[in-house]
């Protein structure tokens, strides 16, 4: 028989299953030495007077099972806003279950429903089975574009020029 999993924004009060989903991630990604995020700076970001992201959860009952951190960008060829998915997280439990695929399929549906011209992400190129699974959801990857990003240092060198 099939998990039934609950969908909804997070609230200010899930900060905590979303650390875990977070750490869950990083784990899996193999970056775990590299999540520096703590409650107190989800509160702030997610939460707090200028959010940036927005989060939906999702649980098998009280539990958490994944989520998706997701924050609007724009498109100026399509001249509309889209969703941009930062993480989509199922813990191994609950993998193999349609959960992945309804995170996704909640997104596409707040990006028709607000008019959004799109929803993208990244993939890292090692991820083959979720790189499967997006494809069995008919994304196409963007091969033609390489991503670029300036952060510590680098970052604060840019800023100085």
């Amino acid at each position: 028989m099939a998990t039934e999993f609950t969908l909804r924004p997070a609230a200010a009060d899930d900060v905590p299953a979303i650390l875990r989903c977070i750490q869950g991630l990083a784990e899996y990604e193999r970056l775990a030495h590299a999540c520096v995020a703590t409650e107190g700076l989800l509160a702030e970001s997610l939460f707090g007077e200028d959010p940036a992201a927005q989060v939906t959860l999702a649980f098998d009952g009280d539990t958490p099972a994944g989520f998706a951190l997701w924050f609007r960008n724009y498109s100026t060829f399509l001249a509309r806003p889209g969703i941009y998915l930062e993480d989509l997280f199922v813990f191994p439990a609950y993998r193999a279950q349609g959960l992945g695929r309804q995170l996704l399929a909640s997104l596409a549906r707040t990006a028709v429903a607000r008019g959004y011209g799109r929803l993208e992400w990244a993939v890292l190129d090692w991820n083959s089975d979720a790189i499967r699974f997006y494809e069995s959801v008919g994304a196409i990857p963007k091969s033609e574009w390489t991503t670029y990003q300036v952060s510590g240092d680098a970052l604060a060198m840019l800023a100085t020029t």
